[in-house]
């Protein structure tokens, strides 16, 4: 969830080097990196076969079982006990479950453990589509073996008092625009913490956790604030319901990518530095003629 392919820090040695080579405007930093983006695109033409691309997909499993097990079992212990978690506890057992994935398989996978913020990355060229669908079964596996344990561990077919999904509160409308604007707001913060080099990338886990605990705190009530379609799909097919599922896809799909294109709107850090200086100059130029 909390970067793109390459990780927290977020952006790809690539693009360092890109930004390096216009700094200086020299001829042999542009030839390291055509040479660089050359060896880039041959690995990545076998990823789909590598040993890392597979540590990757299994990374997201366990971030993704670790971060459902956590957040669910907090609303499925609450339920059976009488309310003993609280919702501020389920709130901040969500936060904090984000939080320790990032930083515990942030640096191999990039922590996605989310498939619209997966697809959202894709759609802005930070994460290569090929590679989406393997990405995303392996967080909805993740997600329904919680699921099954949970359901193990605590029942929830047939029992509404133990289901630990996701459902609206009220209309079907209202919880789909409170998860597009939710999953917008979080897709933002990813974004900006995680994917430019501008941002202090060891903050990544803790902004991104405090964002999730922030939605849940206010959607919670509303929408049970789901904001990952892995969330709410894993325990549907697990427990068998699937009341208004397409909110919990098409509201954080359309929010991520939103989110992630808001924040394009107003990154430079893609540009040379050249281009940014010359448009500058520009200004200034025209505002003392």
């Amino acid at each position: 969830m909390a970067g793109g392919e390459h990780g927290v820090n977020g952006q790809s040695e690539e693009t360092r080097a890109m930004e390096e080579g216009s700094i200086g405007g020299g001829d042999q930093a542009r030839c390291e990196n055509s040479e660089q983006d050359g060896r880039s695109k041959s690995s990545s033409k076998n990823s789909m076969f590598s040993v890392q691309f597979v540590q990757k997909l299994i990374a997201e499993v366990f971030g993704t079982f670790f971060l459902i097990f956590a957040g669910c079992a907090a609303v499925a212990v609450n339920k059976t006990t009488g309310g003993t978690v609280t919702f501020p506890g389920i709130c901040i057992t969500w936060g904090l479950a984000v939080m320790v994935m990032v930083y515990s398989v942030g640096h191999i996978s990039g922590a996605h453990l989310n498939p619209a913020v997966t697809f959202a990355f894709a759609t802005c060229g930070r994460f290569p589509w090929r590679q989406l669908p393997a990405y995303a079964a392996a967080q909805l596996a993740g997600s329904a073996a919680a699921s099954l344990v949970l359901r193990a561990l605590f029942g929830g077919e047939g029992e509404p008092e133990h289901f630990f999904g996701t459902v609206p509160a009220g209309s079907e409308v209202q919880s789909l625009v409170m998860e597009f604007i939710i999953t917008f707001y979080l897709m933002f913060v990813v974004s900006g913490v995680a994917t430019d080099n501008r941002a202090i990338g060891e903050l990544a886990g803790l902004a991104v956790g405090a964002t999730v605990l922030l939605n849940v705190l206010f959607a919670g009530p509303i929408s049970g604030a789901s904001m990952n379609p892995a969330r709410t799909v894993g325990p549907a097919i697990v427990l068998g319901r699937y009341t208004s599922i397409w909110v919990y896809i098409a509201g954080p799909v359309s929010g991520a990518v939103a989110g992630a294109w808001a924040y394009n709107l107003i990154r430079f850090t893609d540009k040379p530095l050249r281009e940014i200086t010359q448009t500058a100059s520009f200004i200034r130029s025209t505002r003392r003629s």
